[in-house]
């Protein structure tokens, strides 16, 4: 048995297909005539986004539009003047190949994005090569592997697999994915998880110990891997597979039912976005909301900052689309290591404790906050939307915010643009600072929300990107809880709506304690809503005190990773 990273859920069992792409021998060739040259190139970016054109057209009609959305960015890549004018610069510059000036180009741009530590600029480093890929093998006239035209039955085995190949499978033939490397997060993994094909990846050295043809099982849930396992093996995972998909089917059950405790208690189970599109998803698996939609993917893949208008249209299109429903729209949370060139930022040597986020905002008012408090009001008019500030640490931070919104309002008044008088402002909590001064805010703002992920960074000081401290990183730590029943306790204290948008929200071992602290909603990935309302209506508020008190009582997150574990499975 072999250990990997869980990337899609699901159970795996067919033959192994090794999918080697050819090897590239990129040279710095001189070229006479750099003209020609660039002409040459022209043509090959041409034909690239007629394929990758081609190719999202097939996923938004097979899978569906947001899950195309990835593939639509590489075509932004590829037209974006900056990259193009760069490598053209290259070839006449250099007087050389084009294949190689996309190579150090693109590489340049590559390892930039990479270096930044942030998963989400980690993936625009891993586009970024996607394409460079794609531009040289028409350049150099190298044929792709055909990965739809695999046979039934096949497990995919790679080293890696770019976006564009993962969205070429056929889920009809392929019954998993391995790799040696990628992460949670890519967008391969993404895709997988879109198509519904378990896959496990980051499993390191794996080519090297399987054989084509070799019969495999892996459980994309725990990211377990079996080479050619004896039949008993085969015969569990085969009911393992027949069980998820019947649990699968029976989660469709609470489309359309109240998320509701046993003794009746209603709390909201809604989904993070990060574009337009993604309210599809929200609406299939029957969110209640949107508590997370970060804006910062929209200033994203382009070489300018989009207009108040575009924001507009943005944040218009998800509010009408939930018709009414609540849309926590989150302003723009960049800076440190989420860098935008565009946006002229310097690198922070310590970029989790610098310059960002509502810190940034404040310091950009004319150029950036005030076009996109100005949006966020104009769409307003068009359904539920709510303002969240991020990353605050201060009251007078909050404040400022609030004023600005008045200053926006005032002059949407006196054009006679409609917007909702009464919007909601409220803050994410994800600083320690917020939390212990949670009494406070609630008595300035209008609701809350949780950001586990950076409170618990913050609280355990864990780069949660380091795996060298990546143990420390737990919500189930008892100073990571006391914090997040803190903040619940101070907003009910107050009447405000205390939510949460952080992974732990949807964690079935943190779900009950959550419950039991009076969390009012719930924030997670769209797919995983109809798990968690089944968790919910299963359980009852008033059991679960006793079971949070004695959660509380323990001294070390594996305690109460213990603990909570033991009382699922009891339950």
């Amino acid at each position: 048995m072999l250990k990997g990273t869980s990337a899609s859920a699901g159970i795996g069992i067919g033959k192994a297909v090794i999918v080697e792409e050819t090897e590239l021998i990129i040279s710095k060739t001189p070229v006479e005539d750099a003209e020609a040259e660039k002409s040459r190139f022209q043509s090959a970016v041409k034909l690239a986004m007629e394929q990758t054109e081609a190719l999202a057209k097939d996923l938004a009609t097979r899978v569906g539009e947001k899950e195309a959305e990835i593939l639509n960015g590489h075509i932004l890549l590829l037209s974006d003047p900056m990259l193009v004018g760069e490598i053209e610069s290259t070839i006449s510059g250099e007087n050389v190949v084009s294949e190689y000036a996309v190579e150090a180009v693109c590489n340049t741009y590559a390892d930039m994005f990479a270096s930044m530590g942030d998963e989400l600029m980690q993936q625009r480093a891993t586009d970024m090569r996607d394409i460079k890929t794609r531009i040289q093998k028409i350049l150099l006239g190298v044929s792709s592997v055909d990965i739809a035209a695999l046979p039934m039955g096949s497990v995919i085995v790679a080293k890696d697999l770019t976006p564009s190949m993962t969205a070429g499978i056929n889920p009809a033939n392929v019954t998993g994915i391995v790799t040696e490397l990628g992460g949670k997060t890519s967008h391969s993994a993404i895709l997988a998880r879109a198509l519904e094909i378990p896959a496990v990846v980051a499993l390191e050295g794996f080519l090297g110990k399987v054989t084509e043809g070799a019969d495999l099982v892996l459980d994309g849930s725990d990211g377990t891997v079996f080479i050619n396992p004896d039949e008993s093996v085969k015969a569990e995972y085969a009911a393992k597979r027949e069980a998820f998909l019947k649990e699968k089917k029976e989660l469709e059950q609470y489309i359309g039912k109240p998320t509701i405790t046993k003794d009746g208690v209603t709390v909201e189970l809604v989904a993070n976005i990060g574009k337009p599109e993604d309210v599809e998803k929200v609406l299939q698996y029957d969110g209640e909301g949107v508590g997370l939609f970060r804006t910062e993917f929209l200033f994203m893949d382009r070489t300018a900052m989009p207009t108040e208008d575009e924001q507009f249209e943005a944040y218009k299109r998800v509010a009408s689309a939930l018709n009414g429903k609540p849309v926590i729209i989150r302003t723009l949370d960049i800076g440190g290591d989420k860098e935008i060139p565009y946006m002229g930022l310097s690198k922070d040597e310590n970029p989790f404790l610098g310059y960002r986020a509502i810190r940034f905002c404040l310091d950009r008012k004319e150029d950036v906050y005030k076009p996109q408090l100005r949006a966020l009001l104009r769409a307003s008019a068009f359904g539920n939307i709510r303002i969240m500030v991020p990353m605050v640490t201060c009251l007078e931070e909050i404040r400022e915010a609030k004023a600005l919104v008045e200053e926006m309002k005032k002059e949407l008044d006196e054009k006679g643009i409609a917007y909702k008088k009464d919007i909601e402002i409220g803050i994410m909590v994800e600083t320690a600072a917020a939390s212990l001064m949670a009494d406070v805010f609630a008595k300035e703002v209008d609701f809350f929300s949780i950001g586990t992920n950076d409170l618990t960074q913050y609280t355990m000081s864990v780069d949660r990107g380091n795996d060298k401290v990546s143990y420390l990183y737990s919500p189930l730590n008892p100073a990571v809880l006391r914090s997040i029943r803190h903040v619940i306790e101070c907003g009910r204290k107050e009447g405000i709506m205390v939510g949460m948008c952080g992974e732990a929200a949807s964690d079935p071992t943190m779900i009950p304690l959550l419950l039991a602290f009076g969390l009012n909603e719930f924030s997670m990935s769209a797919s995983a809503i109809l798990n968690a309302r089944k968790l919910i209506t299963g359980y009852s508020t008033k059991e679960l005190q006793e079971v949070a008190n004695q959660a509380m009582s323990f001294a070390t997150a594996k305690e109460v990773e213990d603990f909570m574990k033991e009382f699922i499975s009891r339950s």
